[in-house]
Parts: structure tokens; C-alpha cells; sequence
């Protein structure tokens, strides 16, 4: 009976394990809170590019490290038997004879240590260059992945914003149906009133149906972005009120080409293009290395006596490698490398002008959308009153019912327009900052 409820408890243990384990992982790989900010940080550790880019990182320090470990003494160790079936035969005084013994063997431990070696010297010189360069590689990946789960966490509210309009028109529209249509029972009016508005109704229902399969696929796409599992839900939460006031921006910054991580990148690969300009130029210094051995030898006829005697000998001395002339090769090299230093300011002076092309253009984009902005808020207030005010005036049999129709067309356009314009301006205000150098993420 102990056996079978120890059993039971171990087994019992194993599957409380399992499904904890279990659950946790699907909620590590779930967002509960899928604000903005929490969607780029969730992307910063799921997004398989910037998962790369850090693993890049990680690759680049290793082979970093492997160049500089040429400045460590590198020590080898060698070892050999031979075993002779029929001894060697030299010829000696006028004789043929046998030389040597049955079994040999040989053991060599030999170090070399670079003193002047440019391939090495050139891997400490730019080391630091090298990291700089790879770390900027990755910002520049999290920056357009912030942008880009940015812009794809809009199109996404955009989206269901535009549905939940159409639900409200399509609430609208019902009940102009069910008013227009009881007014034809009663005579009022003729029956185009009611067919005028199942038509609007039916359109309103069709698009609808568009904005509902965009969503999916906008969703989709966010996911992507994110690297989120598929098939796990993802609810976005977020504050109306708060981004239109996120929507601001002060128009009146300057480009300052250091915030650009693109200029960044430019400086880096200069200085490495130096550094490779100097390496060239030390092609005409000689290598210098020191190397030493100690190398035991064994001699005998029987195997069994074999290691009980050693014959060793050791060294140790300089190695100077200069070549004299290589017809023109190192100074062709240098120019070279010259000439693409001079390749890369061109880079730099192209930078600097697409950054305040680039600027300019997301700034003026930046400032027509909040335009649009401020005044299709107020259209929509303006198309509210009209509608209410032309449904009234239906009712009471004053206003004709194209009158409302066309008042609804305009306030569902406008109410539409102003959510556009909210996340154009969002959207635009992005490629600002991205402009700026100033993204957050």
C-alpha cells in the first residue's frame, strides 16, 4: 500500500510539474497588456531579426577575441614512434651498412611568440572600432523595428476604429430604415425613402465586411512585426485621448547628424577604413617573432627499453621576415586603401544631405496631416449637428429624406476622414523622429 501511494504521489508530482512548466511557457509567449511600449519591448525579445543581430554581436566579440589571442604565445606539442622492419642501409668508407635502430621515437614542444606581426596589431587597433560597429548594426535593427511595430500596432487601431464607426452608422441607418419605412406604411412618403436607406445600410454592412478581413490581416502583420505566435490572441489597449496628445511634436528641431544612427555607422566605418590604411602601410616594417623548442629523442632495438634513455636537444631564436620587393603591390595597396577613406567622407557628405532631405520631407508630411488634423475635428462636430438636426426635420416631415442620407454620407466621411487623419499624423510623426535620430524604443 506505501508502494502504490508513493507511486502515486511521484506521478502525481510529475504532471503538477509538467503543466506548470507548460502554462508558464505559454504565458512567457502571450502579451496580457498589449500597450504600445509593451509590444516594441515584446518585439525587442522575440522579433527573430533582432534576436540575429544580438547573436551577431555575440559572434563578432568571439572572432575578436580569436585575432587577438595571436599575441599569446601559441605552443604546440608533437609526438612520433617508428618502428623499423629492416634498418636503413647508408654507404660508408667504401662499405654498405646498417644505420640506425628498430624503434625510434620523438616527442617536440615548440613556441613562438609574435613581437611585431601586423595582422595581429591591426586586430588591437581596431577592436574596439569593430564592437562599435556591430552594436550600431543593432540599433539601427531596433530602431526600424520600433517603427515598424509602431506603424503596424496604428493600422491595426485604425482598423477597428473604422469598424466601430461603421457599427455606429450602421446603427444609424437601421433606425433611419425602420422610421422610413413606417413612414411608408403610413403614406407619408413613397417607398424610395426606405430603398434608399436599405441600400446605404446594405453598403455600410459590405464595408464592414472589407475593414473586418483587412483587420485580420493588419493583425497579422503586427504579429509579424512582434514576432508573436500566430495563433495566440492579441488584444491592443490603448488611450484615445492620450494619443492625440502624443500626436504633437515640436516642428521646430534641427537635423543634428550625430542622433542619426546611419551618420553613426559612417564615422565607425571611417575609422576602420584608417585603421586599414595604416595596416598597409606597416607592409613595409618587417615581422619579428620569437620561437624556442625542446625536443627529446629515443633510440633502441627492443620496444621495452625504449623510453629508459633520452637524447634531447632545445633552441630558442629570433625569426625577422622583411620582403625586399614586391614590385609594386604594397604601394598599390596603400593607394587603395587611401582612396577608399576618400570614398567614405563622399558616403558621409551623402548622408548628410539625405538626412535633411529626409527631414524635410517628414516634417512637411508631418504638418499637412496635423492640418488635416485639426480641421476634420471640427468636421465632424459640424456633420453631427447637421445629421441630428436633418433627422428631426425628416420626422416632423419638413426635410426630404435625401436630405439625411446625404447628411449621414457626410457625417460618416468625416468621422472616418478625422480617424485617418489621427494616425496619419501618429504615422508621420514617426518618420520625424526617425528623421531626428530621436526614436525611442
Amino acid at each position: 500500500m506505501r508502494k502504490i501511494l508513493f507511486r502515486l504521489l511521484l506521478i502525481s508530482g510529475f504532471v503538477v510539474i509538467f503543466f506548470s512548466s507548460h502554462s508558464q511557457t505559454g504565458r512567457d509567449s502571450s502579451l496580457q497588456n498589449a500597450t504600445l511600449q509593451n509590444c516594441v519591448q515584446y518585439a525587442l525579445k522575440h522579433y527573430p531579426f533582432i534576436q540575429q543581430a544580438l547573436l551577431d554581436e555575440q559572434i563578432t566579440e568571439h572572432e575578436i577575441k580569436s585575432r587577438l589571442a595571436d599575441w599569446f604565445p601559441q605552443i604546440s606539442l608533437s609526438a612520433n614512434y617508428q618502428n623499423y622492419f629492416q634498418l636503413p642501409s647508408t654507404y660508408f668508407a667504401g662499405t654498405v651498412v646498417k644505420s640506425g635502430t628498430y624503434n625510434n621515437s620523438a616527442v617536440s614542444l615548440s613556441a613562438t611568440q609574435n613581437i611585431f606581426n601586423r595582422d595581429a596589431l591591426l586586430a588591437s587597433k581596431s577592436a574596439n572600432d569593430v564592437r562599435k560597429q556591430i552594436r550600431q548594426v543593432t540599433v539601427s535593427d531596433k530602431i526600424d523595428m520600433a517603427v515598424n511595430v509602431s506603424k503596424a500596432f496604428y493600422d491595426v487601431l485604425l482598423t477597428q476604429k473604422q469598424i466601430d464607426l461603421l457599427d455606429e452608422d450602421i446603427v444609424r441607418l437601421e433606425r433611419s430604415l425602420k422610421d422610413s419605412y413606417n413612414q411608408y406604411l403610413d403614406g407619408i412618403v413613397d417607398k424610395t425613402d426606405y430603398k434608399r436607406a436599405t441600400i446605404s445600410l446594405n453598403n455600410s454592412k459590405a464595408q464592414k465586411k472589407i475593414y473586418s478581413e483587412s483587420l485580420k490581416a493588419n493583425l497579422a502583420n503586427l504579429k509579424l512585426q512582434m514576432g508573436y505566435p500566430p495563433t495566440n490572441d492579441l488584444h491592443l489597449q490603448y488611450d484615445s485621448a492620450q494619443m492625440g496628445k502624443e500626436a504633437l511634436i515640436d516642428t521646430n528641431q534641427t537635423v543634428s547628424y550625430n542622433s542619426r544612427i546611419e551618420y553613426q555607422l559612417l564615422l565607425t566605418q571611417k575609422r576602420l577604413q584608417r585603421a586599414n590604411l595604416q595596416y598597409n602601410k606597416w607592409s613595409y616594417l618587417p615581422e619579428i617573432s620569437a620561437f624556442g623548442g625542446y625536443d627529446p629523442s629515443f633510440f633502441s632495438s627492443q620496444f621495452s627499453n625504449l623510453y629508459s634513455q633520452s637524447f634531447p636537444y632545445s633552441y630558442a631564436g629570433l625569426q625577422l621576415s622583411f620582403p625586399i620587393f614586391q614590385g609594386t603591390k604594397r604601394i598599390q595597396n596603400i593607394r587603395v586603401a587611401e582612396l577608399q577613406v576618400n570614398r567614405v567622407d563622399w558616403d558621409i557628405e551623402s548622408a548628410k544631405n539625405n538626412i535633411n532631405a529626409q527631414y524635410a520631407q517628414a516634417l512637411a508630411t508631418y504638418k499637412g496631416y496635423l492640418n488635416d488634423y485639426f480641421a476634420l475635428k471640427e468636421n465632424v462636430e459640424l456633420a453631427k449637428d447637421v445629421y441630428s438636426t436633418l433627422e428631426l426635420q425628416y420626422r416632423a416631415g419638413v426635410k426630404a429624406y435625401l436630405d439625411v442620407i446625404t447628411a449621414e454620407t457626410d457625417l460618416r466621411t468625416a468621422q472616418s476622414n478625422y480617424t485617418n487623419a489621427l494616425y496619419q499624423v501618429l504615422s508621420s510623426k514617426l518618420d520625424v523622429q526617425k528623421a531626428l535620430g530621436t526614436v525611442q524604443y
